[in-house]
């Protein structure tokens, strides 16, 4: 059985990694794509992932692919179509924080015909996010997946992460990320994101707003602060640790991965008799994870491995 299914995009981030002596941006060619990050991050902390997707038949599709099996990310789901790969291009400004523009490509053409069914039925949880909700089939995909999810008794978790420039205005991106939520069992969302979804900046009412549509795990990531939790009605945050940030991207795909890794690890449904000191515990884990890659560049080439956490918790 299959830990964790991710659908959605995969890309290239090229992310900025300064500037020459001229004052002109330099970037690099990372890999992305925030449910393939999350895939790798699960991976990288022992669970059994897979990606359903679809890159272009170019030199940065076959570099993608390369790095999901590098990190023992099970890629049969992923396909290959004639559109060049999708590149997001990150910038980064001198605190660490981001900015995106999209060049759109493959991942916009996955269908539901091409959704492996028995790959999401056979795993543990199903994971997206909401930029395959954007345009295409995709978005016909991305849904169509968590509903055989949902039918199958197979967990779903939810990544609604806003990028603006994706989406003709902030109605219709609210519109398009909320019609998932019937079906979502864990979501996690930035507190900056939290206002899109539910009308308001309180954590104790947005989370109370999602968990009132059937979502039995609400997380929300606070930066450097932690996370905030919402689990059986009960609320409660968990500090995050302190890093010098050399670039946060990554990071939210990090900590979500980590949550996920270590539910998986609790047998064929994680979310059973979940306590919370259980949970505080794998929320103080994936903060770690987050704040790990945040000391480091690149999304999925700053993401930690089990053994580095582990080292440094001692």
């Amino acid at each position: 059985m299959t830990d964790i299914t991710a659908i959605g995009e995969i890309l290239i981030d090229l992310t900025q990694t300064g500037v020459n002596g001229a004052g002109v941006p330099l970037f690099a060619a990372n890999p992305g794509g925030a449910p393939a990050n999350a895939a790798v991050a699960a991976s990288r902390l022992g669970a059994k992932t897979a990606f359903l997707g679809r890159v272009g038949r170019d030199g940065f599709g076959c570099y993608l692919r390369q790095v999901l099996e590098e990190n023992q990310v099970d890629v049969s789901g992923l396909h290959t179509g004639h559109e060049p790969t999708t590149m997001a291009i990150v910038s980064v400004d001198s605190t660490g924080e981001r900015s995106f523009q999209f060049v759109r490509g493959a991942d916009c053409g996955l269908s539901p015909e091409a959704v492996d069914e028995a790959q999401i039925t056979t795993s543990k949880i199903l994971h997206f996010g909401s930029v395959s909700l954007t345009a295409g089939v995709s978005r016909n995909a991305t849904i169509f997946a968590a509903r055989t999810a949902r039918h199958a008794g197979v967990l779903v978790s939810y990544d609604p992460n806003y990028r603006p420039a994706l989406w003709a205005n902030e109605v219709s991106a609210k519109e398009w990320m909320s019609i998932p939520l019937p079906l979502v069992d864990i979501i996690k969302l930035s507190d900056e994101e939290l206002p899109l979804l539910t009308g308001t900046r309180n954590l104790e009412e947005g989370s109370r707003l999602l968990e009132e549509q059937g979502i039995a795990l609400v997380l929300i990531t606070l930066g450097g602060k932690g996370s905030f939790c919402r689990w059986r009605g009960e609320t409660f945050s968990v500090l995050g640790q302190s890093v010098q940030v050399a670039d946060t991207n990554g990071a939210g795909d990090t900590f979500f991965g980590a949550v996920l890794s270590r539910l998986c690890r609790r047998g064929e449904k994680p979310l059973e008799r979940l306590e919370r000191r259980e949970l505080e515990n794998i929320l103080a884990f994936a903060n770690r994870a987050a704040a790990l890659t945040c000391s480091r560049s690149g999304a999925i080439p700053a993401m930690p491995t089990l053994k580095e956490l582990e080292g440094a918790a001692q």
